[in-house]
């Protein structure tokens, strides 16, 4: 059963440390809620406290040691975890944030950032808040390539929801709409330079957009359509909308927001390639991890991702 209470993770995370771990620490420390966690992105309702729910804190010390804290808080569980704040950092994100490169950037997945840049520091003697801003967001050129890339990827299906659905095949129409529905999410808050979550916050993350009002309803639309010439219809309103808040970044020159047929074919699709082309040319474009890897337990291993990363990128 859940806990039932009226306090976020945050606060609880913020009282934990207040009251029961700065009295008992000396010296130099910084301590913060950050990592795992529905609480760290500020998505967590009581459902979140019916599993694995603590009063918990990182502290990070010069030194590793002992801290005596009690084993509950306010009721809940509670867990400090200690360690260096450099070796902790380096495990978490792969790398130094204080030094990272062009492949560091390219692979980490999102839900990575998201989860060393929320949540809240609470003390800082260590500088963690500092190590946080150094990748608050990518390096402009880096935002534009995987603008680039998260435009690629829709425009190598948007014309397959009108092709499956004429050929007699809606739940293939289907499919496809939710995975371009998937990109044009994505695409939205890397345009809003926020980090995007895993699916199970995506649509969460996607709703504090200033843009989801008005896109909701056609990618909501186009998803619960049973013909294709509907979810088209929907997903044209949304091509639109996300071209035009691409020009408004003014990252380039304005691009034509209107769509337009697929070739000589009756699909209407916005021709993704042209906000490629726009965003860095004709260079090659592969993307970050999360960008052409799908699997949770690649995108989980640091090794993994930086080695793939690796690979693909020559």
């Amino acid at each position: 059963m859940a806990f039932m209470t009226s306090l976020s993770g945050i606060e609880l995370s913020r009282r934990f440390y207040a009251e029961a771990v700065a009295p008992v620490v000396e010296g130099p420390h910084s301590a913060a809620l950050v990592g795992p966690g529905s609480e760290v992105l500020g998505f967590d309702t009581a459902r979140s406290t019916d599993h694995d729910w603590t009063a918990r804190v990182f502290l990070f010390l010069p030194e590793v040691r002992d801290v005596p804290i009690p084993g509950t808080f306010r009721g809940h569980p509670a867990k400090l975890e200690v360690a260096t704040l450099d070796a902790w950092t380096r495990g978490f994100l792969g790398f130094d944030p204080r030094h990272a490169g062009r492949r560091d950037w390219l692979a980490t997945p999102t839900q990575v950032f998201a989860e060393f840049t929320g949540g809240a520091v609470h003390h800082d003697d260590l500088g963690f808040e500092a190590l946080r801003q150094r990748v608050a967001w990518y390096p402009d050129d880096l935002w534009r390539y995987v603008l680039a890339c998260q435009w690629q990827r829709i425009g190598q299906e948007d014309a397959f929801v009108g092709r499956c659905g004429e050929a007699g095949d809606e739940l293939g129409s289907a499919v496809v709409a939710g995975r371009v529905v998937r990109d044009l999410m994505r695409l939205c808050l890397l345009m809003a330079r926020r980090y995007p979550p895993y699916s199970k916050w995506l649509g969460s993350a996607f709703a504090r957009l200033p843009a989801a009002p008005a896109l909701t309803p056609h990618l909501t639309g186009a998803l619960a359509a049973t013909e294709w010439r509907e979810r088209e219809r929907h997903l044209v309103a949304a091509y639109e909308n996300v071209a035009e808040q691409h020009n408004a970044l003014g990252l380039t020159d304005p691009v034509e927001p209107r769509v337009s047929c697929f070739f000589d074919r009756p699909f209407r699709v916005i021709h993704a390639e042209r906000f490629v082309r726009a965003l860095v040319g004709d260079r090659p474009l592969i993307g970050a991890i999360d960008q052409f890897v799908d699997s949770t337990d690649a995108l989980g291993h640091r090794e993994l991702t930086r080695a793939v990363v690796d690979c693909a990128h020559g």
